[in-house]
């Protein structure tokens, strides 16, 4: 009877400890931060400011002066983020001033907000997501990080959710999943048709602010 007592705590105490290291297993994958699991390229970036790059979106249609989402991210950041958007830009004209209106300005990160205006006017899927791996490599080739952000939201840009994240896997570069996701769907948050206003440029801030935050250097 002894024996068998000392083979049972022994048998408990193994069962102790291999629940107790799952848990601590499933703890830190809870815990540990995306960089774990998803390499970024030039995370270490010695850049020096943060760039967001894109269209309308980007530059603050429909929204007051400091309302658009990156007067809103800067203010969350703690830190000057160069609005670089511009009004019906495609991926097309965006790579065409890529150079002089980001890379020359010292990026150390760029948020990349693009492809809205191809679906609008047909350019083909596959350019577009040329276009857009021209741009990410463009700015990972001057030594700074890219982060992209997924359009896809409904009808807009529909079925391009995957490739915009297999996109971004595939160069190392921070996914920003869902940005008009519960936006250009709700009246409430949209300035117009297809722009969001104060309120729904405060959620896309919060959404990037999100994905970006585990890959800010301290200051």
């Amino acid at each position: 009877m002894a024996r068998t007592g000392w083979i049972g705590n022994i048998l408990q105490l193994m069962y102790r400890q291999i629940n107790l290291s799952s848990f601590l297993f499933l703890l830190f994958l809870a815990l540990c931060p995306v960089s774990c699991t998803q390499p970024i390229k030039n995370s270490n970036s010695s850049g020096k400011n943060i760039i967001c790059f894109g269209d309308s979106i980007t530059k603050g249609k429909g929204a007051l002066i400091g309302q658009d989402y990156v007067s809103v991210l800067s203010r969350l950041l703690g830190e000057e983020v160069i609005n670089a958007g511009v009004s019906g830009d495609t991926t097309v004209s965006a790579l065409a001033r890529l150079e002089d209106e980001v890379l020359d300005k010292d990026p150390y990160l760029v948020i990349i907000e693009l492809g809205g205006n191809d679906f609008l006017l047909r350019v083909s899927k596959k350019t577009t997501l040329k276009n857009l791996e021209n741009i990410i490599t463009g700015v990972q080739d001057r030594g700074s990080m890219a982060a992209l952000a997924d359009l896809s939201c409904g009808i807009i840009l529909n079925g391009y959710g995957k490739d915009f994240k297999r996109l971004a896997k595939r160069t190392g570069s921070i996914f920003i999943p869902g940005l008009l996701e519960g936006i250009l769907d709700n009246p409430d948050l949209k300035s117009d048709q297809i722009h969001p206003n104060h309120e729904g440029y405060k959620i896309i801030a919060r959404r990037i602010y999100k994905a970006i935050k585990p890959y800010i250097r301290p200051k």
